[in-house]
């Protein structure tokens, strides 16, 4: 393991590893803990039971967060026509066919979100090994595949904090929730949303418990345990 630096180890030794914090004390910790000069991003971290090598485990959606995240992500949008001239109408910062593709082929890369007419997808399929291991595939069940007058609103929940949760090959979830330099309440929003939406997605195939482990972590710091079940009905408390 890498030798960590003294801030960090200072602010380490101000976190019990092995007490599983309330959502309320674990967001106070963490803004209290970090050292960063620059604001940094806040993320859940979830280790669940599903075995992703069966399609009836598979976990994966979207959910915009009531705070954003933080910052302006860039949209791009594979259209033509009518389309794309709605997509850039509603603030789309890339438009295109063909010389899109071609660019992303080139390796240009300079968009967090892609989006996709599905008239499109017969030429954004060609794309999957270079946009689907960096997440970034548009996918219906992401809704990231759109009809041309749904663009407007796809474009503007990208931009204002739309994220997208899947379990990795070891059956973690990683998500950001915001910034360091949020309001306590705007992360404890943001969370209890985001766990809903995975509870919700909760797989046919998931067997025994669902969700085994949840951890708090910024940019720099080091990771803070949740307790599951307050955690969990965070999302209940909130009408999520």
């Amino acid at each position: 393991m890498a030798k960590r630096g003294k801030q960090y180890r200072a602010v380490l030794e101000k976190i019990d590893r092995e007490h599983a914090y309330e959502p309320q004390e674990a967001v106070k910790l963490l803004k209290e803990t970090a050292f960063a000069k620059f604001d940094e991003t806040v993320e859940l971290q979830i280790r669940t039971s599903l075995d992703t090598r069966h399609a009836d485990q598979q976990l994966r959606g979207t959910i915009v967060l009531p705070h954003g995240l933080g910052k302006t992500q860039r949209v791009l949008v594979f259209a033509d026509g009518e389309a794309a001239r709605i997509a850039g109408e509603a603030g789309a910062d890339h438009v295109g066919s063909d010389d899109l593709v071609k660019q992303i082929e080139g390796g240009w890369l300079e968009f967090e979100v892609a989006l996709a007419t599905k008239e499109m997808m017969g030429k954004v399929g060609r794309l999957g090994r270079v946009l689907g291991p960096r997440g970034l595939m548009p996918n219906p069940r992401t809704n990231t595949v759109v009809e041309g007058e749904n663009l407007p609103k796809a474009i503007r929940d990208a931009k204002q904090g739309r994220v997208e949760f899947r379990t990795d090959r070891t059956s973690l979830i990683h998500v950001p929730i915001g910034k360091v330099s949020f309001p306590e309440e705007a992360l404890l929003e943001n969370l209890s949303t985001l766990v809903g939406a995975i509870v919700r997605e909760k797989p046919a195939g998931a067997k025994g418990q669902f969700i085994r482990t949840l951890t708090l972590t910024s940019t720099m710091g080091p990771g803070i345990k949740l307790d599951p079940q307050p955690t969990l009905s965070l999302s209940t408390e909130a009408g999520v």
